[in-house]
């Protein structure tokens, strides 16, 4: 099939748009940690419950990854940066209409809309890096994409909580509409097409491809783990603001605050997943799985001692920590493994990932309600636990592959 090609991106424009390419990276963490200081007001100016504005949520990161799953077939056959432009221009209308309704009905309808636009943006971005870069420069690129993402739960609550507090939840997504505006204007002056080998968009050709992905079962169970480290971070912003306001009668700031804390010990997992990524891959990530069982066990036992706003963000702490150098780590492997097809391995990656996030974080908090820090460190238990059974399986299949060779 023919397909009209957009203007490649110029030479002198390359550096710049790369660091756009980075501005949008932490989109998606933006569009789900800016407002989470402002699930409670949200709740009760709208007359819903926890669940149902916690649901908010688990919608935008249901559509967010089955967007990913579809999308990275369109990338690579129609190109990388119109798709990305128009969708910036949709998220910043959906995020407009949110700002002016209090349905949540329609709240859902704009998140589903979040979510898909969202999950073509950044995997159109996560694939102009293997589009432009190869070798050493690549990892190196992909290896930073979780440290990047990771400025999102760090400054969004953090602007979210102050959002709340002076100009109420509404503002929020007045400042996502704001955001995506600015980087399409951006995108539209700099930016251009970087897909050099256009594929043609046939269906079962395609098909052929994500099942050859799956069947390797070292991608696969690579994005379980992706899942399963998120999901902690997931299941701490769909609880913890309602801890720290309802539980320890705290301000939306003060949440805001937690939040941006929290955010911050991805990124320093993220950094430590960089500086060891030379160092035995499975060795380091088992070892890393204990270190999180052991710490919520504690966890779990202190809480019969002591459980302020202290003691719990001690412990996620290190917790997310140790989160953010799984996900960085396999973050790494999994966007490195298929280079001829980045922008279906990308999308695949991601796709499955919050596919697996949004049903297991939203099942957690149904089982284990935003109570307390008790039923949050139960929350953990069940990860990590998940977490490490996953690794030996990952060991036992290592095993057999070494007895076969």
């Amino acid at each position: 099939m023919t397909v009209h090609k957009t203007p490649s991106i110029k030479e002198k424009n390359r550096n710049l748009a790369t660091i756009l390419a980075f501005c949008l990276i932490p989109l998606s963490g933006f569009a789900t940690d800016i407002y989470i200081p402002s699930l409670p007001t949200m709740a009760g100016e709208m007359g819903v419950s926890s669940i149902q504005v916690q649901l908010t949520l688990s919608i935008f990161l249901i559509s967010y990854g089955i967007s990913q799953l579809f999308v990275g077939g369109i990338l690579d056959s129609f190109g990388r940066y119109k798709i990305g432009l128009y969708c910036l221009v949709v998220f910043a209308i959906a995020s407009l209409v949110i700002a002016n309704t209090h349905n949540i009905y329609i709240i859902y309808l704009m998140r589903i809309i979040h979510g898909l636009s969202v999950g073509a943006i950044v995997v159109a971005k996560r694939a102009y890096f293997v589009d432009l870069f190869s070798g050493e420069q690549l990892k190196h690129y992909l290896s930073l994409f979780s440290i990047i993402w990771s400025t999102g739960p760090i400054v969004a609550p953090f602007i979210g909580g102050y959002l709340q507090s002076v100009f109420g939840w509404e503002s929020n997504f007045y400042f996502l509409a704001g955001f995506a505006l600015v980087f399409a204007l951006l995108e539209y002056l700099i930016s251009g097409e970087t897909l050099k080998h256009f594929t043609d968009f046939k269906f079962k050709k395609i098909l052929n491809i994500y099942i050859s992905m799956i069947k390797t079962t070292s991608f696969t169970l690579g994005i379980v783990m992706l899942g399963l480290a998120y999901c902690m971070i997931m299941v701490y912003n769909m609880t913890g603001p309602f801890i720290i306001e309802h539980h320890f009668q705290l301000s939306p700031i003060v949440a805001g605050y937690s939040s941006l804390v929290l955010g911050f010990a991805w990124m320093v997992g993220g950094f430590i997943g960089k500086a060891t990524i030379n160092r035995p891959f499975f060795k380091r990530l088992f070892i890393n799985s204990i270190i999180q069982l052991t710490l919520v066990i504690v966890m779990i036992i202190s809480v019969n001692f002591i459980s302020n706003l202290y003691s719990l963000i001690f412990f996620a702490f290190i917790i997310h920590i140790c989160a953010g150098y799984t996900f960085n780590n396999y973050f790494t492997f999994c966007l490195s493994t298929f280079p001829k097809n980045a922008g279906i391995a990308s999308g695949l990656t991601g796709g499955f990932t919050y596919v697996i996030v949004s049903f297991l974080s939203y099942g957690i908090v149904n089982i284990l309600p935003a109570k307390d820090e008790r039923n949050l460190s139960f929350s953990y238990l069940i990860m990590i636990v998940l977490s490490v059974v996953i690794m030996l399986i990952i060991l036992r299949i290592r095993r057999k592959n070494k007895i076969l060779g």
